[in-house]
Parts: structure tokens; C-alpha cells; sequence
């Protein structure tokens, strides 16, 4: 498999796309592009991959989710390349297949496996290759430095799952891939990601009980001084000397 990071312009603001070719360009290998940008200067990138003779450069498209600089360009790569379009969202126009967590897809020569993370956006999913330990992140946050977020139980779930698996290299939807200490990285991130939940739970748990103290003083002091009194299931006017 060989993975090539297509230039763009650096004139717009876009993902990075990357083409994921066979090792030796055979017939059978799906020449696929993950995400397509909104950059046009891809096309003249493409058109300089060897993509191989005698086929299609690119044959399919798979988008990691439905954000504009992800996705922006796919008319025009459909128009140049006529590929099979998957994604996870059925709401991005022109996909032809949806693709569900745990499924496999074949990229180049390899299999990779969809595992949805919803955090980013509703629709993210990574795309992980087990015999070279390839992910592709899209824009799942991945490298969490700090226990300050919040995150939700899918995310962590897919995260523990991500956790699971031989990583040995990450291209990001944006920026370098990282190309080491990729299961450690991932784990740190792990007990971050699950430090930030608890300390929200602790956090709200303590607004809980201190706003409950300040009610029951509140109540408290409403009591003595409200003007009504609690007779049976009504409240009476009390009566003042």
C-alpha cells in the first residue's frame, strides 16, 4: 500500500486529501481518494500520482465526514473520475454508499475497517488498516492534551475502541501525520478524554449539592418570613399580632 499526500494550492482553507494506492498499481487495486478538499489544485496533483496504466486514477472516494473542506470538491471529482462515493451521512450529495461502523472497505490493496467516532461532527469515522497500522482521523480529535473538554459517551466508546487496536500511523484530516508513539499517544488521550468526563460529573455533582444548600437556606429563610402559613394541603394567611 502506498499512501500519497496530495498537494493543494495553500491559497484556501482546506483538509488535507490523501490517495491511497495498490504497491504496485495492479488492476484490482482501488486507487481511493480519503476525503477530496475543496481545493481544485488536487486535480493537477492527481494527475501527477502513479495511479497505474490502464485504469481509472481515481476509482473511489471515501469521506471521513461532511464538512465543506472535506467535501467541497467532490463535483468536480466526479465529473474527472466517475468514482463510487461512500460516506457515513446520507446528507452529503453525491455519495452512493453508506458505510456503517465495524464494515470493511478495500483501499488500494488493503482492507481497512470503518469505525464511527462521533465527536467532531455526527458522521465522523476513522478508517484503520490492521496489517500496517493505518488510521486515517478525519477530524476525530485524536491527541487530547488537556483534561479542560467535554466529551460524549459515543466518543469515548470509539476512543476506547481506537485504544484497542495496533496504531502505527495517523494522517489527520489537517497537519502532519504522526508517525510514532502512536498507541501511546492514543491512550494519554484516552485517560484525558475520560479524566475531562469525570471531573465534569465531580464538577456538576458539586453545583448540585452547593445549589441545593443555598435553596434549603433560601427556603428556609422564606419560611420565617413569608406572610403565609402551611395548613393542611393549603397555604392561609398567618395571622399577625
Amino acid at each position: 500500500m502506498r499512501i500519497v499526500t496530495l498537494e493543494n494550492s495553500g491559497r484556501m482553507y482546506t483538509s488535507q486529501v490523501y490517495l491511497v494506492l495498490g504497491g504496485t498499481s495492479r488492476l484490482e487495486d482501488v486507487n481511493t481518494l480519503v476525503d477530496v478538499g475543496q481545493d481544485p489544485a488536487v486535480l493537477e496533483s492527481i494527475a501527477r500520482a502513479p495511479t497505474g496504466v490502464g485504469k481509472w486514477a481515481v476509482e473511489q472516494v471515501v469521506l471521513t465526514h461532511c464538512h465543506s473542506d472535506h467535501c467541497a470538491l467532490l463535483p468536480q471529482i466526479r465529473e474527472a473520475f466517475h468514482p463510487k462515493v461512500f460516506a457515513y451521512s446520507p446528507n452529503i450529495e453525491g455519495v452512493d454508499g453508506l458505510l456503517r461502523d465495524g464494515e470493511t472497505i478495500r483501499m488500494g490493496d488493503q482492507a481497512f475497517e470503518v469505525i464511527h467516532t462521533p465527536g467532531h461532527s455526527s458522521d465522523s469515522i476513522c478508517l484503520y488498516n490492521q496489517a500496517r497500522g493505518v488510521l486515517f482521523a478525519g477530524d476525530t480529535p485524536l491527541l487530547i492534551t488537556s483534561p479542560a473538554g467535554t466529551y460524549e459517551p459515543d466518543f469515548l466508546a470509539a476512543l476506547e475502541k481506537l485504544c484497542s487496536r495496533d496504531v502505527r500511523e495517523i494522517y489527520f484530516g489537517h497537519g502532519a501525520p504522526l508517525m510514532e508513539r502512536c498507541n501511546q499517544r492514543l491512550r494519554e488521550s484516552q485517560r484525558m478524554a475520560t479524566g475531562s468526563r469525570s471531573a465534569s460529573e465531580w464538577n456538576r455533582g458539586s453545583r448540585s449539592s452547593r445549589q441545593w444548600r443555598r435553596n434549603r437556606r433560601c427556603n428556609r429563610s422564606t419560611k420565617e418570613q413569608s406572610p403565609w402559613q402551611d395548613s393542611g394541603s393549603r397555604l392561609t394567611p398567618a395571622v399577625r399580632p
